[in-house]
């Protein structure tokens, strides 16, 4: 691994990019959010438990 770390998207996101947020796994114990439109723009910082019940939750709400 060369250390970069690198932005991804969900794979249910279409191609162009709209209305999506894109994730990085900066380290254990934190995940960071942003605007895939605003990629310069603000991120937001959240422990890595809590991310993962967020997107548990999305999985079961039919999204």
């Amino acid at each position: 691994m060369n250390g970069t770390l690198a932005w991804f998207k969900s794979s249910y996101s279409n191609m162009t990019g709209d209305n999506c947020v894109e994730v990085l796994r900066s380290g254990p114990r934190e995940v960071r959010v942003r605007d895939s439109k605003r990629i310069t723009g603000p991120e937001l910082t959240v422990p890595t438990p809590s991310w993962t019940a967020f997107v548990a939750a999305l999985g079961g709400a039919g999204a």
